[in-house]
């Protein structure tokens, strides 16, 4: 008898880890609100998403096109994390004002820092358009009815490769200012060292406030702009969390290929994930040398580090699960059991075929051009050689400041170290061979280190001094860059613009859309939902911990302890502010702490969850059975990361930071206090 109930148990567990997997559709949320009850939210499917009155997606943005944020006062003041906001912060830093070392708190509005070019967007409505696209109605006539004169922006996006369509309407306020910010050692605590990695002690956020015009409309910067009135923004639990609690995150996931074959599956994990490894790692080796070697290096190229490193770990990551899981053969053997169930089926029993085909053809151009964007044009001052290319053309508005800005954060021997150890990589990775002229233009030169030198001794772009000379004479300008030998070496390597993934190249993914509705037909037991592609989802679970190895148990919640466990004043990671050491030593917590067994106090730090995400959830509010805020989404544990093309419910966890740590840090080490009186509290 025993042995039957654990069995049950071991199922019902297996059955509601499932569960956890899917990012859904808001508009069609009431298919999936009563295991959302049953999990143990309390509110309703009106509650997450309505057209008609105030609802959660009110107080949900799209940050600057790769982040979520979240509104959480009446006052448009915004929540996101450290590092979506971490080019804005950087931004504003030098040497005299490092605001990435030691923090940012405006201790009034008028002081809180406008961004340029920094924009949120808030989803007004989504709704299904596939039958009128159908009925011949074109897309650009449903957008343009929808944006109301101008008022709103619109997007038609392709569900499950499209064989569902939906019409999105945001409305964008680009009026968007800095409020607060932790210093990096808290909220960048750890650094790469620590990123996708769990136990997590990263206190990742940073406060930013949404203006208006007097309408409470949108507005460019202002002035005479206004804090934005939203219709609905998230009051705040002070509570916590217990393990098994239910959670729900309410974000822009960004991109999942969890319906891909077996083909798309082994280019990751042979070709693809190795070479970008490799070529990044080359570049983080040298900009981190200069980096250590320079405090003002440090700080300009702190963004470009972060870029560069985010997506390198996760690949690796993201290689070490697929292989772990076996991916392959298991989407082999699935293919299989497809393969022999629709064999009888005339309109089905080829799809395989005409699929593999399709990747045989393909790959190899779509691996060049990646190989080429990792290689190639990650040199800067072929971007900037490309730019000036372009402006010379027509010259746009604000170019020149931009430019300024580039070149402020630009290091040509930097550059100079990276483009040689990238032509060294794309030579070793390229497939079949090199250009002509490439080739040649190597040997003339001697070898590729000194071919390098070359490109950055004769280059006409090295300096903003120079480039700023060229924009104010057309004709130089125009000579310049019919000489410009960077400019040459991008011609041998022609851009293409590829998809994110392989499997959205139009000779392979127009195979997709039947083969979608075949699986959907074969394997009826399956929860099918819409591959994540940057647009308003709901994933929700609980929080819980996971066997990470045998007789090893990661325990859901981290304290401020496993900070002062890790402190090291000779590591700029781990480097944190003496005022922490000093609220730990006094264990001044104040409203923001939590008892221990052992009847001691500590503050929590981050948790764990089971919520399916990706990137571009980045900054997503994780919302209680009650609909309030707990944590700030920002990462996936490294062995996660494959979860954008399998999800395995026993070890993929999501990680936030607790709110409470939020609220502490704002207090205790900022002392904004004022913010805190803008929060509902509860």
């Amino acid at each position: 008898m025993k042995r039957l109930i654990l069995v049950f148990t071991l199922l019902c567990t297996l059955f509601a880890a499932r569960a956890d997997e899917g990012m859904w559709l808001p508009c069609l949320i009431a298919d999936r609100i009563d295991d959302m009850r049953a999990k143990g939210f309390r509110l309703t499917a009106d509650d997450i998403y309505s057209i008609n009155q105030a609802s959660m997606k009110d107080a949900v943005v799209l940050f600057n096109g790769g982040c979520t944020g979240e509104l959480i006062s009446p006052e448009g003041l915004l929540l996101t994390n450290h590092h979506c906001g971490y080019g804005a912060i950087q931004s504003h830093s030098t040497v005299e004002h490092d605001y990435l070392t030691n923090g940012f708190w405006a201790r009034s509005r008028a002081e809180e820092l406008p961004n340029d070019r920094l924009w949120v967007r808030f989803l007004v409505r989504m709704e299904e358009v596939t039958d009128r696209l159908a009925a011949g109605e074109s897309a650009e006539s449903i957008r343009k009815e929808a944006e109301e004169g101008g008022r709103y922006r619109t997007a038609i996006e392709q569900m499950y490769y499209g064989n569902q369509q939906f019409l999105f309407v945001y409305e964008q306020f680009d009026d968007v200012r800095l409020v607060a910010a932790p210093p990096s050692s808290i909220g960048k605590f750890g650094g790469d060292t620590d990123n996708w990695i769990w136990p997590r002690h990263t206190g990742d956020f940073s406060l930013f406030r949404i203006y208006a015009d007097a309408d409470n409309r949108p507005a460019k910067y202002s002035p005479d702009n206004v804090p934005y009135r939203p219709a609905r923004f998230f009051p705040i639990s002070t509570k916590g969390l217990a393990e098994g609690d239910f959670t729900m995150i309410y974000g822009f996931p960004g991109n999942t290929q969890q319906y891909v074959t077996a083909d798309a599956v082994a280019y990751v994990v042979e070709r693809s994930d190795p070479m970008k490894i490799d070529l990044r790692t080359r570049r983080l080796e040298i900009i981190s040398a200069a980096q250590e070697a320079d405090a003002a290096t440090r700080i300009r190229y702190a963004a470009k580090h972060a870029n560069i490193s985010n997506s390198w770990k996760k690949w690796q990551g993201e290689l070490l699960g697929l292989q772990r899981l076996g991916t392959v053969e298991k989407k082999r053997a699935y293919e299989a059991r497809f393969a022999e169930w629709a064999a009888e089926k005339p309109e089905y029993a080829h799809l395989l075929d005409s699929m593999h085909a399709a990747y045989l053809n393909e790959t190899e151009g779509y691996f060049l051009q990646e190989l080429y964007n990792e290689s190639v044009r990650a040199i800067e001052l072929l971007s900037v050689a490309t730019a000036m290319k372009q402006a010379a053309k027509k010259l746009p508005e604000g170019f020149e400041a931009q430019l300024a800005k580039f070149y402020r954060d630009y290091d040509p021997s930097i550059d100079r170290k990276i483009a040689k150890a990238l032509l060294h990589g794309l030579e070793e990775y390229h497939p079949q061979p090199l250009p002509q002229g490439y080739l040649d233009a190597v040997k003339r030169c001697g070898g590729i280190d000194s071919y390098v030198d070359q490109l950055f001794d004769a280059s006409a772009f090295g300096s903003f001094e120079k480039t700023q000379a060229l924009l104010r004479d057309t004709t130089a300008l125009t000579a310049a860059i019919a000489r410009e030998p960077v400019l040459e070496l991008a011609e041998w390597f022609p851009r293409k613009r590829i998809p994110r993934n392989l499997s959205n190249l139009p000779a392979i993914e127009r195979w997709y859309r039947p083969y979608l509705k075949a699986l959907q037909e074969f394997d009826t037991e399956r929860a099918f939902y819409p591959d994540a592609n940057l647009t308003l989802r709901v994933a929700y679970g609980t929080m819980n911990g996971y066997w990470y190895a045998d007789a090893v148990y990661h325990r859901p919640l981290t304290t401020i302890d496993g900070i002062i466990a890790k402190d090291d004043p000779n590591i700029y990671d781990y480097d944190i502010p003496q005022r922490l050491r000093d609220l730990y030593a006094s264990k001044d917590y104040g409203p923001w702490s939590i008892t221990k067994a052992d009847g001691s106090t500590t503050v929590p730090v981050c948790f764990l969850a089971t919520n399916h995400t990706t990137g571009g959830n980045s900054g997503s509010p994780v919302i209680n059975a009650r609909g309030e805020l707990v944590g700030i989404n920002f990462d996936r544990t490294w062995r996660s990361t494959m979860s954008d093309l399998e999800f395995d419910p026993n070890i993929c966890r999501n990680i936030a930071v607790d709110i409470r740590y939020v609220l502490f840090v704002i207090d205790r080490i900022g002392g904004a206090s004022a913010l805190l009186q803008e929060m509902d509290l509860r």
